[in-house]
């Protein structure tokens, strides 16, 4: 049953409960002391080598090969780090949900000039990334933050600071992100450079598609899909500024993305490629 932001986390986060509006007379009561936030159970699975993380369901919220811990497993995560194609030496990689830790792993791994930041809400998650999923501790460069991504973004420290932003934040039903709206567009917009970039995974057989689609155009000077893969992933890449799309330009980099570190960037610039055509 796929419902809208009703998860078990969006419900608990709900001061007056689920579904229920607040009234004058609840408005003259003293405020109610915030409940405790309730996640969906942690849950995990391996098959031919590759550990899975779930939240209590059959849907993948993230994958590890366990030979290669700081490999990007699945194809959709791969496509996230689609903006290495226009920002070969960002100085601040944020990731919205955590998931396995891959992209950040893999960012922390080849962008050693850079500050990594991964947020996420969820203290059983990050735990586990620690135990179970490789995650390095820590450091100067690494932080790892258990905190609403939407708070994350609408605080003031961190407007305009951000280079890449890697959008994953899904619960349990895993069919459509859990932040959708036009104003949570617009706090990833000012939390970026100007020359900044965002890259969503979606869903693109869901009605979430749309709505994120036309919220990201809202808030963003130019947004791509990539082609759908898997069971329907769409990675959606959002530019402050509107890029130059020099495609020949972009098989060179994404040449060089391959050369060193084996991510298929090529057909990356042919998902660009293809959705300039339709345009």
């Amino acid at each position: 049953m796929l419902i809208k932001r009703k998860s078990i986390e969006a419900d608990a986060n709900l001061k007056s409960g689920p579904g229920k509006k607040s009234t004058a007379a609840d408005k003259s009561k003293p405020a109610a002391k915030p409940r405790k936030v309730k996640f969906a159970p942690v849950t995990l699975s391996e098959q031919f080598g590759v550990r899975y993380l779930h939240f209590g369901t059959e849907w993948v919220q993230g994958a590890m090969r366990i030979s290669k811990p700081d490999w990007i497993e699945l194809e959709y995560a791969q496509q996230m780090m689609a903006w290495m194609l226009f920002n070969e030496q960002p100085q601040h990689i944020v990731q919205l949900g955590l998931g396995t830790g891959s992209l950040t792993k893999f960012s922390y791994k080849w962008f050693r000039e850079a500050r990594i930041t991964a947020v996420d809400l969820n203290p059983s998650v990050i735990t586990i990334c620690e135990t179970m999923f490789k995650l390095p501790p820590n450091d100067e460069r690494l932080s790892v933050i258990e905190i609403d991504a939407l708070e994350y973004v609408n605080d003031p420290a961190n407007l305009g600071r951000i280079d890449a932003l890697q959008v994953d934040v899904y619960d349990a039903t895993a069919r459509g992100p859990v932040l959708d709206t036009p104003e949570f567009y617009q706090s990833c917009a000012a939390c970026l450079t100007p020359n900044g970039i965002m890259t969503v995974n979606l869903f693109g057989d869901h009605p979430s598609y749309a709505r994120n689609l036309s919220a990201m155009h809202f808030a963003f000077d130019t947004v791509i899909s990539l082609p759908e893969v898997h069971d329907g992933n769409v990675i959606a890449i959002a530019f402050n500024s509107t890029p130059t799309l020099d495609i020949a330009a972009l098989y060179e980099r994404a040449a060089q993305i391959t050369a060193t570190t084996k991510l298929p960037a090529k057909s990356w610039v042919n998902g660009i490629k293809a959705w300039q055509a339709q345009q």
